[in-house]
Formats: structure tokens, C-alpha cells, sequence
């Protein structure tokens, strides 16, 4: 690890329409960002939080669909080489099949997946079709995770971990502690690089992280970044918020 600030940015395509949301890619991107965390929005989610539900909800009532996702991670290589990670749910990668569907997200340039209701004893395959197609699946740990769940998500030997900095859902800031930095650090130790997210939303927080992992995650505060100037220069407020939580001053 090393004390660079860096961020993951999480998207979601269609909040608040097609158009505004590559507005925000683009904010993101030129703001400094390191990865993309492109979520697909899905009606029955069982760890966003409030504000990226009701962004998820209103992409769906837009008439949001997989194939549109997928167009939409097409759109974004055209504009930025930053790495792409496609956060989903375990029933929209079941229902056309794991392989067929790890391998229609390597064909549009997806880095890794990160699936939350998929752990490695249960994910109907999707460790090892992203092995085979040559992508990341990134498993999804908590700091009260017992040392069983830690020890079967290390021995998939993940290139990436996903921390959430606390149990529950995204959205409301979390505090960082001695519980969270300390599992920071023992996940670091086994060599994997780590997104640290849940409840990120300034930027001593990022600062704080920067040294303890790959990446901090943002989500819920860019959600309502974008909800304040939805139809009035997304872009730039986007932007603008991605680089007040990277400066490092």
C-alpha cells in the first residue's frame, strides 16, 4: 500500500438518465479517479443503502436493462482506459447463465466483478468462470468477519478484496477505527490489494485509508452529488466533489 489517495468511484448507469450518467463518468474520470465501479441497477438489492436505491429505482422505472449496461461499459471505454469493475447481484448473473454472462463482461472490458450475495461457497461457479475468462472476482468482506469467511475468501487467491468498512448497508458515514484499520491490515498482509468502502464521503477519510489500501470506495456521496444537479451541470459537480475527497491538503 502506499499513501496516494486514490478512489473508486461508483456509478450507475441510467441515474439520472443515459445521458447524465456519462456526464458523471466523465466528471469522475477527469476529476483523477482511479477505478470505476459500475453498479447494474437491480430491483432487490441487499446492500446499497438508501440513496443508491432510490438511484437504482428510478434507472429501472427509466426502463434500464442488462443489455443497456452493457452499452454502457462499451460507451465508457471510448472515453477512458480506467479499470472497470461491475458490481451486480447474484440473480442477474444466475438468470442467463454465470459463464455466458462473466464472459459478455469480458467482452465489453470488465476488469473485475464484484457480487456481494456470491461468496466463494456459494457462487454457482463465478469464481471459477472469471478465472477461466481472465477477469477478477472480488470477494466481499466486513471487519467482523470471522477468520473462517476471511481464510476461504484469501484462499481463492484474489488479485482484489472488497472491505466494507462496517455491517449493514451503504449510505451514512462511517466512523474509522482500530477495528476497521486493524482488519485492514491483516487482509493486507496476505499480499491482495483492497477496496475499502461503505460510508466514505470526505476527504480525511480517503486520506485516512490511503495507506492501508488500493483503493477508498465512494458510492452513496456521489449519488447525491449527482441527485442535487441532476438537469443543471452534472459534469462539474461531480467532478468538482471527486476532487475536493482527493486533495490532499
Amino acid at each position: 500500500m502506499s499513501n496516494t489517495t486514490r478512489i473508486m468511484a461508483h456509478v450507475i448507469p441510467w441515474y439520472p438518465d443515459r445521458a447524465q450518467s456519462m456526464d458523471a463518468v466523465r466528471g469522475l474520470v477527469d476529476a483523477g479517479v482511479s477505478y470505476l465501479e459500475v453498479q447494474f441497477p437491480f430491483s432487490d438489492p441487499t446492500a446499497d443503502g438508501p440513496a443508491i436505491q432510490a438511484a437504482c429505482s428510478d434507472a429501472l422505472e427509466a426502463g434500464f436493462t442488462v443489455a443497456d449496461g452493457f452499452a454502457f461499459l462499451d460507451e465508457i471505454r471510448t472515453i477512458t482506459d480506467t479499470p472497470v469493475f461491475l458490481m451486480s447481484y447474484a440473480s442477474l448473473i444466475y438468470r442467463p447463465g454465470v459463464q455466458a454472462f462473466v464472459a459478455r463482461a469480458r467482452e465489453h472490458g470488465v476488469a473485475g466483478l464484484i457480487v456481494p450475495d456470491l461468496p466463494p461457497d456459494y457462487d454457482e461457479g463465478l469464481y471459477d468462470a472469471c478465472r477461466d475468462a481472465g477477469i477478477a472476482c472480488v470477494p466481499v468482506l466486513v471487519a467482523t468477519s470471522a477468520d473462517a469467511r476471511v481464510d476461504l475468501a484469501l484462499s481463492t487467491k484474489p488479485e482484489y478484496v472488497y472491505v466494507a468498512l462496517r455491517t449493514g448497508t451503504t449510505g451514512s458515514r462511517t466512523e474509522l477505527g482500530a477495528l476497521n484499520m486493524g482488519f485492514l491490515e491483516k487482509i493486507g498482509a496476505s499480499g491482495t490489494k483492497i477496496f475499502a468502502g461503505f460510508g466514505i464521503q470526505d476527504a480525511g477519510q480517503v486520506q485516512a485509508l490511503a495507506p492501508h489500501c488500493e483503493a477508498a470506495v465512494v458510492g452513496s456521496a456521489f449519488v447525491r452529488t449527482i441527485a442535487a444537479a441532476s438537469g443543471s451541470g452534472v459534469y462539474e459537480a461531480v467532478k468538482a466533489r471527486a476532487e475536493s475527497l482527493l486533495d490532499a491538503k
